[in-house]
C-alpha cells in the first residue's frame, strides 16, 4: 500500500467539479483507491463521487491519500499532483 498527505488548495474544497475530476482519474488505475480525511479513522472509496463528496474536504483541510494495486505509486502520485494543482 502507498500512500501520500495533501492539502486541499481548490477554494471549493473538493466538491462537485473538482470531486468529479478525482474520481475520473483515480477510475484509470487498477489499484484500489481511498481517501481518508486527517484525524478520521474512516477510509472513503476514492472512485466513488458519492463517498469522496460525503467526506465535505474544504479548502485548508488535510487528507491521505491511499492505493493498493499494481499501479498504486502512480496513482497516488497522480492523484496528489491534481488536488495540489487544482483551480476552479
Amino acid at each position: 500500500m502507498c500512500s501520500k498527505e495533501i492539502t486541499v488548495v481548490n477554494a471549493t474544497g473538493l466538491h462537485a467539479r473538482p470531486a468529479s475530476a478525482f474520481v475520473t482519474l483515480a477510475g484509470k488505475f487498477k489499484s484500489n483507491i481511498y481517501i481518508q480525511r486527517a484525524g478520521d479513522g474512516k477510509k472513503s472509496n476514492g472512485k466513488s463521487i458519492i463517498m469522496l463528496m460525503t467526506l465535505g474536504l474544504a479548502q485548508g483541510e488535510k487528507a491521505t491519500i491511499f492505493a493498493e494495486g499494481e499501479d498504486e505509486k502512480e496513482a497516488v502520485e497522480a492523484l496528489a499532483d491534481l488536488v495540489a494543482n487544482m483551480k476552479d
